[in-house]
């Protein structure tokens, strides 16, 4: 159906009709629940473009960060300065290591060093550090599940502006009393005109989702090697404090 009113828009141009493609005049022709559809997708566009923004910064900025936060904490680390590792991650605030890992170090050194609680110490160590990943990972995640809402429903609601366009086109038939091009132009374009802009939020909001959501696996699988090498870190202290005791 919209390949025919597409191949009833050429037959249209080609025949010399009346069609302008001037942004104004097509908005002028719009009906207002077509007008409706288009500035909803361009609500949701907006809305879009804004968590694509957002969420590059955050990930840009985590992933400079973390770079940075990695040979330093780890060199505090071997040198048994648990206070200086914990000043490290302080500094780098936007890194997803560094608040993971400053989870894990305060947890720890609230406890104290003592052999007697070795499990204990160990093991809620682990549970702040895996406490840490899932606030970080829901921070790095906010607003990327809207693109993936925006994916799916953006060509439903320019269908439903195609729609729309099809019952103005019929009306126009039905006032005119004529089946010409002439009498289905209108809702011809306004129904071509949801439909693409349908398609436009949608394509890139559906790129960028499975984008994002490539880049979030690759910092769940950092987080999770930062902890496990963090929780290695401790039991081995532990173990050389016990040895000297």
């Amino acid at each position: 159906m919209v390949l025919q009113m597409q191949v009833w828009a050429l037959n249209l141009m080609l025949s010399g009709g009346p069609v302008s493609f001037d942004p104004a005049d097509m908005w002028a022709q719009m009906g207002w629940l077509a007008k409706l559809v288009v500035i909803v997708l361009f609500i949701m566009s907006a809305w879009s473009i804004g968590v694509m923004i957002d969420r590059l910064i955050a990930f840009n900025a985590a992933r400079t960060e973390s770079r940075k936060f990695a040979p330093a904490v780890a060199g505090a680390l071997r040198e048994g300065k648990l206070d200086e590792a914990i000043k490290i991650a302080d500094r780098y605030k936007k890194s997803h290591l560094a608040k993971v890992v400053v989870a894990g170090l305060q947890e720890f050194q609230s406890h104290g060093v003592s052999t007697e609680l070795s499990g204990e110490t160990i093991d809620a160590s682990r549970r702040a550090l895996e406490r840490a990943e899932a606030i970080v990972s829901a921070e790095l995640k906010r607003g990327i599940s809207s693109l993936a809402t925006i994916g799916s429903t953006g060509p439903f609601v320019g269908l439903f502006g195609t729609v729309v366009g099809i019952i103005n086109a019929f009306k126009g038939i039905a006032s005119e009393k004529s089946t010409g091009l002439g009498a289905v132009a209108g809702g011809i374009s306004e129904a071509l005109v949801t439909t693409a802009i349908g398609l436009f939020v949608a394509i890139p909001a559906v790129m960028m989702f499975n984008y994002f959501n490539g880049r979030m696996e690759s910092f769940t699988v950092e987080m999770g090697n930062s902890s496990s090498e963090l929780v290695d870190y401790f039991i081995k202290r532990m173990q050389k404090t016990g040895a000297k005791h």
